[in-house]
C-alpha cells in the first residue's frame, strides 16, 4: 500500500455568522420593498456558490436580494458576506423551483444572474425533438435534471429587466453553442435583446489566463456597453505583499506587514481592513521530494524535466502535472480542481502551493471575503467562482438606460430572417444539393460532402446528383454522369469509393454509418451531418469570414475557432432552421464574401455589414 510520506493536516471548519443585514423567508417581501423605495436595483443570483458573480453585481451597483445554491458551505459563505437571502433550493426539483419562482414574483427583480451548468444535448434525436418543441407538440421543460432549463425557467416567468448567464466555453464549444444557442433564442422569443461574446478575464483586471462565455440580454434596450478593457495584472502584483509562510503552512491569522511597495491591485484588495491582519493565509503541507522537486522548477519546467528518481507519475501521462506561476506573468486559470491539489499552482519563490488568501485574490475576491468550512471547501468555492472584477464588468453592460428603445428591431431576427429567404430561394435553383431541404437526402449529403464541390462545380455534377435524390441511393448510372464532371484528383478518388458502393443497397438506407463506411475526415463528415439536416457549426472560413465581416468583429484574422464560432452561432441561430442558416452561410462566404475583392452586392446581409459599406463608399470614390 502506497504512503503519503506527508502527515495529512485536516483545517479546522470555519463557520460563519449570517451577515447583519440579512432577511428571512417571512420578512423577504419587506426587505425588498425598504430598498426597492430607496432607489436599489435588486438582482438574483441563481447557482451562486459563495458569491463571486453577486459581488461583481454588487461593485455595479446592484442589491443581491435573493441568493440561491444547494451547498450548505457556499450558503454560508454568501450568507455571511452578503445581505438579503440565502436561499437552499435544488433547481432542479420542479416544486421548489415553482415556490422560488412565486417569491420572486411577489418583488421587483431587476436582474436575475447565474452560471447553470450546460451538459450539451446528445447529437442522436435533437433535432426531432427541436422540431416537436417549436411545433408546439412537446413541452419547452422536459422536467429532467437539465438545470439550465431551470435557469431559463425562472427567467421566463419572473422576466427581470436584464439577464446575466456565464459559463466555461468548453461546454458551449463542445456542443457547437447548441444549448447557448437555444438559450438566447428561447429569450429572443419573449422580447429580450441578447449579447454574447467569449471574455477574457485578464482584459478586466483578472491576474489569471481565464476565458468565460458571457450572455447578456435585457428588455429595455439593444445597447450592451462593456467597460474598456484595462491594463493587466500579473501574479506580483495580486500576491507579493502577502506574509511569506517558510516551512510552515500558514494559519487562519497572520500579521500583515508588507515589505516593500504596495501594488494598487493589493491595495484594493485590503480596501475597508483597519486592523494589520490577513486572514486564511493557509496552504496544504508539502512532502519533503515534492519540496525537493519545487526548489528545481522555474516557471519554464515541465514535469518531464523534473529528476525522474523524484517523479511518482509517468511524464508523458502527466507533462503538465506541475505547474510553478511566476512573479511577472498572469497565473494559470484557477479551477475548482485546487481544492484537490495544489500542484497547478506553486508559489513563485517559495516550496510550496498557493494559499486560501492567494487562490482568492487572484481571483480578485478582497481580503475581507471569507469562506465558510475547511481549507478544502474554501479552495472549492473560490475555483468555482465568477473572478469578481469579471463578473463587475459584464453587470456594467446592464446598467439601465436613460429612456427605453422597445420599437427598434431585433438586429439577429432581422439577419436570421433574411438569411433564411435568400436560402430558400437559391434552393429553389441550382443550389438545391447544398441546402438542407427535402430533396437533399443522406445519399446526396454524402456525396456532396465527399465530393466538396465549389459553387462553379455544383452545375456539372447536378445530373448525377438528381440520380441519387430520385433514386435514393448509389447507381452505376449517377456515378458515371459524376464522373464525367470531374476536374481534380480528390473528386476522382471519391468517384472511385462511390464506385466500389454503388450496390452496397444497405448502406443509403443507414445515413449514421456512412462516414465511416466513406471513411470521411471529421470535416467532411460535419458537412455530411450538416446537409442532412443535423444542427451542427461548420467554423469553414468561408463562413467564419461572413460573420465575422457582418458583426464587425476580429475572428476572421484572430481566434477563428473560439470568437468566430462565437460570431457563427449568432447567425445561425437555435431555432428548426439553424442547419438552413448554417449551410446559407458557407455558400454566401464561398459565392460572395471572398477574402479579398467581396462581391457584396448579392449578399442577403450587405445591408448591415460594415465591410459592405466601406465596398459601396470606396466604389462611390472610385
Amino acid at each position: 500500500m502506497a504512503v503519503y510520506a506527508v502527515k495529512l493536516e485536516r483545517s479546522d471548519l470555519l463557520q460563519l455568522p449570517a451577515h447583519p443585514d440579512a432577511c428571512t423567508e417571512e420578512t423577504f417581501e419587506q426587505w425588498c420593498a425598504e430598498r426597492v423605495a430607496k432607489g436599489a436595483r435588486l438582482a438574483v443570483d441563481l447557482f451562486s456558490g459563495g458569491g463571486g458573480l453577486s459581488l461583481g453585481l454588487t461593485d455595479a451597483g446592484w442589491t443581491v436580494a435573493a441568493s440561491v445554491d444547494h451547498n450548505k458551505f457556499a450558503l454560508q459563505t454568501h450568507r455571511a458576506n452578503f445581505p438579503g437571502l440565502a436561499f437552499d433550493v435544488d433547481l432542479g426539483d420542479p416544486q421548489k423551483r415553482a415556490a422560488l419562482v412565486r417569491m420572486l414574483k411577489r418583488v421587483e427583480i431587476d436582474l436575475i444572474a447565474g452560471g447553470p451548468p450546460c451538459q450539451p444535448f446528445s447529437r442522436a434525436g435533437r433535432s426531432k425533438i427541436r422540431s416537436l418543441v417549436d411545433a408546439g407538440v412537446r413541452d419547452e421543460f422536459d422536467e429532467r435534471k437539465e438545470l439550465w432549463r431551470a435557469y431559463v425557467d425562472v427567467v421566463l416567468k419572473v422576466r427581470p429587466r436584464a439577464v446575466l448567464m456565464e459559463n466555461v466555453p468548453d461546454m458551449a464549444l463542445g456542443d457547437d453553442f447548441h444549448v447557448v444557442r437555444r438559450i438566447v433564442n428561447m429569450l429572443e422569443d419573449v422580447g429580450y435583446r441578447t449579447n454574447l461574446r467569449l471574455v477574457d478575464a485578464r482584459h478586466y483586471g483578472v491576474p489569471q489566463h481565464r476565458k468565460r462565455l458571457i450572455l447578456l440580454a435585457r428588455l429595455d434596450s439593444d445597447a450592451f456597453t462593456w467597460p474598456r478593457p484595462g491594463k493587466e495584472v500579473f501574479v506580483q502584483d495580486a500576491i507579493h505583499d502577502l506574509p511569506r509562510l517558510g516551512l510552515t503552512t500558514g494559519r487562519r491569522d497572520l500579521p500583515y506587514s508588507p515589505d516593500g511597495e504596495v501594488s494598487e491591485f493589493a491595495k484594493a484588495m485590503r480596501r475597508g481592513i483597519g486592523e494589520q491582519r490577513v486572514w486564511d493565509h493557509m496552504t496544504r503541507p508539502v512532502r519533503e521530494d515534492d519540496r525537493e522537486i519545487f526548489a528545481s522548477m522555474t516557471s519554464k519546467t515541465l514535469y518531464a524535466h523534473i529528476d525522474p528518481s523524484l517523479r511518482r507519475y509517468t511524464a508523458e501521462t502527466f507533462d503538465d502535472k506541475y505547474k510553478r506561476l511566476d512573479w511577472k506573468e498572469l497565473s494559470r486559470s484557477i479551477t475548482a480542481h485546487i481544492a484537490k491539489d495544489g500542484y497547478w499552482y506553486i508559489h513563485p519563490s517559495e516550496n510550496r502551493t498557493l494559499t486560501v488568501r492567494e487562490a482568492a485574490r487572484i481571483q480578485t475576491f478582497p481580503d475581507h471575503f471569507r469562506f465558510a468550512g475547511s481549507r478544502s471547501h474554501a479552495f472549492q468555492q473560490i475555483g468555482n467562482a465568477v473572478p469578481p472584477m469579471l463578473g463587475k464588468a459584464a453587470a456594467t453592460a446592464l446598467v439601465p438606460v436613460p429612456v427605453a428603445d422597445k420599437a427598434r428591431q431585433n438586429r439577429w431576427r432581422v439577419l436570421a430572417t433574411r438569411l433564411v429567404a435568400w436560402a430558400e430561394d437559391r434552393r429553389a435553383g441550382n443550389y438545391w444539393c447544398v441546402l438542407p431541404g427535402d430533396e437533399l437526402t443522406p445519399p446526396v449529403a454524402a456525396v456532396v460532402a465527399m465530393l466538396d464541390p465549389s459553387p462553379v462545380e455544383l452545375t456539372a455534377y447536378s445530373a448525377g446528383l438528381r440520380e441519387v435524390a430520385t433514386r435514393g441511393r448509389i447507381t452505376k448510372r449517377a456515378v458515371d454522369l459524376i464522373e464525367r464532371a470531374v476536374v481534380t484528383r480528390g473528386a476522382a478518388a471519391s468517384v472511385t469509393r462511390l464506385r466500389q458502393l454503388q450496390n452496397n443497397r444497405k448502406l443509403w438506407l443507414h445515413p449514421q454509418d456512412m462516414p465511416e463506411v466513406l471513411a470521411l475526415p471529421p470535416g467532411k463528415t460535419a458537412l455530411l451531418k450538416l446537409l442532412a439536416g443535423d444542427d451542427v457549426l461548420l467554423t469553414s472560413q468561408p463562413a467564419i469570414r461572413v460573420s465575422s465581416r457582418v458583426l464587425n468583429t476580429s475572428s476572421e484574422r484572430t481566434n477563428s475557432l473560439t470568437d468566430g464560432r462565437v460570431d457563427i452561432s449568432r447567425l445561425v441561430g437555435g431555432d428548426s432552421r439553424a442547419p438552413l442558416r448554417m449551410a446559407a452561410l458557407r455558400l454566401v462566404g464561398q459565392l460572395h464574401c471572398h477574402k479579398r475583392a467581396p462581391m457584396c452586392a448579392g449578399c442577403p446581409l450587405a445591408r448591415q455589414c460594415a465591410t459592405a459599406r466601406d465596398s459601396e463608399l470606396s466604389d462611390r470614390l472610385f
